[in-house]
């Protein structure tokens, strides 16, 4: 197999272009795609004939405008390129129209009150500057989607704007800093997708993981993860299998999929692309988890990507890994050197502390869900206190620039192995800190706080916009400063002195961490109905308007669909499990607290009842009893929740009394698995799961 030739394939990219378009038409796209300048519309027409005549060459027969709505997944509807030819025939057909307008019911997807019922318009529009790509027959048009009154109905929209924000305030600095000859400055994404695999014909037999994509009950296997035994060790066979057929279509689709290993957990895997900019980081992410479902079903696996499949071993997330680059190709979080660059690498740093510290809620925001809410906190996920890890040589440098003592100069050391065959290594600046919701490693951000299900577009959102302000701030203290070099030592002191707080290089799963936090006036946001409410921070609002971003009304309508959505995981959840309880477990403990009965029965007849056999007959039964009264008190509860009109109060509800019934009833039917006939057990265990694949 060509790799080489493999890769892209299946993408309208550079190559594709090059072939189907003048070198006018092409020309004119490259300038939009790489430096977001406006689309001549002029060449839409040869853009769509060249784009259609290679999409039938590749056997589409479909096009749709493929976008993003507020699910966290993709839609599109699908058009053949076939018109009547009037004569009885038909003739294929893509018009620039067709290319850059599609019309989908605008009120059929989740709109926060921007659109009702009877205001179904709305509209999809192309993004030029993420490559079309060739799908199961149908050519996929990447597009933003909008309602008839311009509002942002998608994820990708407000990442465009933020991204246009940041772009434009970067420039702007730069030109400041003295690096007149920058054209653009471009935010790059690497989004690391941890994800479990199990079989399928196991996973058909558990309604909680078909339905919610989670173990609603499960006791703990003997064997999880405490050997560490499974991060990065020998990937098995059938997971082999998959990852390789995974890669190819990756591949193909232009997804540029770099590393795969076994993560912590049992049946935990993982795959990291190499960078791109954040439009298309944000494609290539939502079609990994896409390929990752489709695959393991035709391996006959099943791919979950909710945070927390499984209780008592690692969750999976998303570590969102962030950087910016110029149109040069520099990367402006990378260290350098050369005093003059590393003033520049410095206020950089500088304001990712300062972002980190004025916006942290907005962070913590756009990471939350329900899934997460299971995750964060333990098991290598970060906790729900935002802090930012630079390492000790980082730290020492920013609070020694801004005492005025310049740039320390730091010797990288040699790592001493002890074996005289083994080659010198250069140890990095500073260790890397797992615990951390943001960390610096080495020539990125690394926010490791988003779940596995979720789009990466909000958090890189939020950096992208949060960043532009920071940077604005910076750019008015600079033009009019007199001596400008002084200028930036000062902003890097005050930004030290004022956010420095929010640096933490110790150990954030600890609890005197949680007290340092409070003691620093660091927020503290433990659950995803809090966090939901930083979107409509007065504050918050402000930010995404300056920079045209949000309106207020987007805010607002992303705060009720966040909060509905919420409501409507928990409750579905709920539901599940009071099925699952009701038709398999309740019963199914019945029958066996039955067979011991009259095993008990037969044997005081005999003249033999053991001890420990009247024992367990008598657990059991209390575990009937406990079993029928927590399905009960879920019941009545998730009853009450359904008169609850008041979306936040519902939320609230939701989060308190309706997860803490569903814990109370596992608990109950998670201790009678665990003391009864493994054949007795109406469902597939965790160590079914976990192990066999």
């Amino acid at each position: 197999m060509d790799l080489t030739k493999l890769f892209g394939c299946r993408v309208f990219g550079d190559a594709a272009m090059r072939e189907h378009l003048s070198r006018e038409v092409y020309e004119s796209l490259r300038r939009t795609r790489e430096a977001g300048l406006p689309l001549d519309p002029s060449i839409a027409q040869a853009v769509a004939e060249g784009m259609k005549d290679w999409a039938i060459a590749q056997g589409a027969t479909h096009y749709t405008h493929w976008f993003q709505p507020l699910t966290n997944i993709t839609a599109g509807k699908h058009d053949a390129f076939i018109e009547p030819d009037g004569e009885g025939g038909m003739m294929l057909e893509f018009s620039s129209k067709a290319l850059i307008k599609g019309e989908p019911d605008a009120s059929s997807f989740p709109s926060g009150g921007l659109r009702a019922t009877f205001e179904a318009r709305g509209y999809t529009t192309w993004d030029p500057t993420s490559p079309a790509f060739v799908k199961d027959g149908t050519l996929y048009i990447p597009t933003a989607f909008c309602s008839y009154g311009g509002e942002a109905l998608d994820q990708k929209t407000p990442l465009l704007r933020s991204m246009q924000a940041v772009g434009s305030e970067g420039v702007r600095l730069l030109h400041l800093l003295g690096e007149e000859s920058v054209s653009y400055v471009i935010p790059t994404v690497g989004a690391e997708q941890e994800y479990f695999l199990i079989d399928r014909a196991l996973y058909e037999q558990r309604l909680d993981l078909k339905i919610c994509g989670r173990t609603l009950i499960g006791a703990k296997p003997p064997k999880g993860q405490e050997l560490d035994d499974h991060y990065c060790g020998r990937i098995r066979l059938r997971v082999s299998d998959f990852m390789h057929a995974l890669d190819e279509e990756l591949w193909s689709l232009g997804v540029p999929a770099k590393t795969k290993h076994n993560e912590a957990a049992p049946a935990q895997h993982e795959l990291a692309p190499v960078y791109d900019q954040a439009n298309i980081a944000c494609d290539h992410n939502q079609l990994t988890m896409e390929m990752m479902r489709v695959v393991a079903k035709k391996k006959n696996l099943a791919c979950l990507l909710h945070e927390k499949p499984f209780a008592g071993i690692n969750g999976s997330g998303k570590h969102n890994n962030y950087s910016l680059i110029t149109d040069a190709g520099k990367n402006l979080l990378s260290p350098s050197g050369d005093p003059v660059k590393n003033r520049r690498f410095l206020l950089l740093a500088a304001a990712f502390v300062q972002v980190v510290d004025e916006y942290g809620d907005l962070l913590r925001a756009s990471a939350a869900c329900a899934g997460n809410d299971q995750r964060l906190g333990g098991c290598e996920a970060p906790p729900p206190v935002i802090s930012v890890f630079l390492g000790e040589a980082l730290t020492r440098t920013l609070f020694s620039f801004a005492d005025g003592g310049g740039c320390p100069e730091e010797h990288r050391q040699l790592l001493k192995t002890g074996v005289d065959a083994l080659p010198e290594l250069v140890k990095d600046d500073s260790d890397r800190n797992r615990t951390s919701p943001v960390a610096f490693t080495g020539n990125k951000f690394e926010f490791r706080m988003p779940g596995a299900s979720q789009s990466i577009a909000l958090t890189n959102v939020v950096l992208n916009t949060a960043l532009a302000d920071v940077f604005s701030g910076f750019s008015d203290r600079l033009e009019r400063a007199a001596d400008r070099d002084a200028e930036i030592c000062a902003l890097i002191s005050e930004v030290m002195q004022k956010h420095g707080r929010i640096i933490y290089n110790g150990n954030n799963y600890s609890e005197a961490w949680v007290q340092e936090a409070r003691r620093r006036g660091l927020p503290i946001i433990p659950s995803t109905v809090e966090a939901f409410d930083c979107l409509v921070a007065p504050k918050n609002i402000a930010l995404f308007a300056r920079h045209g971003v949000f309106t207020e009304a987007e805010c607002i309508s992303r705060h009720e669909i966040l909060l509905e959505n919420y409501v409507k995981v928990v409750g579905i959840e709920a539901a599940t499990l009071i099925e699952m309880v009701r038709r398999q477990v309740y019963p199914a403990v019945v029958r066996y607290t039955g067979e011991i009965a009259e095993t008990v029965n037969r044997m005081r007849t005999a003249g033999a009842a053991a001890v420990s056999t009247v024992r367990l007959l008598d657990t059991l039964t209390a575990l009937v009893d406990q079993i029928d009264s927590e399905l009960g008190a879920l019941r009545d509860a998730y009853a009450r929740s359904q008169s609850i009109e008041d979306v936040h109060a519902h939320a609230e509800f939701m989060r308190s009394d309706i997860r803490l019934c569903m814990e109370s009833l596992r608990a109950a039917c998670d201790a009678a698995e665990t003391i009864m006939d493994g054949s007795c057990w109406p469902m597939p265990t965790y160590t079914d799961l976990l192990l066999r694949v």
